[in-house]
């Protein structure tokens, strides 16, 4: 599942965020995390792409924030991390019966909801709002 990328990119963000004004490296945002660095750069070339955090490369170099918290909803950081349905893959049914060919077009319908309604509450949330609430 992804749900760990939306996680790892929020905590990127959140970092981000409170160390405005300042250079942070991979291997400090992995050590909060406790995640290898690599996880960390992958999400950081996908909050880079999305707009969210720039970088400078070399021995002083870290990334930093380029938007305003203020401005950022976390359910558009879920929709660039999560590029799958949260429920995932849905099973090989049976055409022949009656309940099983129907079946994915119906938990199709559902998740789609389900999923809606994730990012619909999530983007009632900022960065900034979010990011308040550590000391």
């Amino acid at each position: 599942m992804n749900n760990l990328r939306f996680a790892t990119a929020i905590h990127i963000l959140v970092l981000a965020e409170k160390f405005q004004g300042q250079l942070i490296t991979s291997d400090f945002i992995a050590g909060s995390i406790n995640v290898n660095p690599v996880v960390v750069r992958r999400e950081i070339r996908f909050l880079k792409e999305a707009g969210y955090i720039n970088s400078k490369k070399g021995k002083e170099g870290g990334i930093f924030l380029t938007k305003n918290a203020a401005d950022i909803l976390l359910g558009d950081v879920y929709k660039i991390v999560n590029r799958e349905n949260i429920f995932g893959k849905m099973n090989q049914t049976n055409p022949e019966c009656p309940i099983g060919k129907q079946m994915n077009a119906n938990l199709e319908v559902l998740f789609n909801k389900a999923e809606s309604d994730l990012i619909k509450t999530l983007n009632h949330k900022t960065l900034k709002e979010f990011s308040d609430d550590f000391q």
